[in-house]
């Protein structure tokens, strides 16, 4: 994505019952499987109101040439 321009991130790398705040509620790496698998996984797109439909296909386009959406 960085080199076709396009800006992506991960928000939430570290799922929310191994993060310090939550650290209290005993839970261990492990005891949610499936979130942390996903935390992982999770890609944050670009998304805001003057994104044009143009960019927006562009996005698709990537997200298709690396096999990460099905295509329509």
């Amino acid at each position: 994505m960085q080199e076709a321009g396009i800006g992506v991130g991960i928000h939430y790398p570290v799922p929310v019952h191994l993060q310090k705040a939550y650290a209290g509620l005993g839970y261990v790496a492990g005891d949610f499987p499936v979130t942390e698998w996903l935390a992982s996984r999770f890609l944050s797109l670009p998304i805001y109101p003057e994104l044009r439909p143009e960019q927006v296909a562009e996005v698709v386009d990537q997200l298709k040439d690396m096999q990460l959406v099905a295509a329509a």
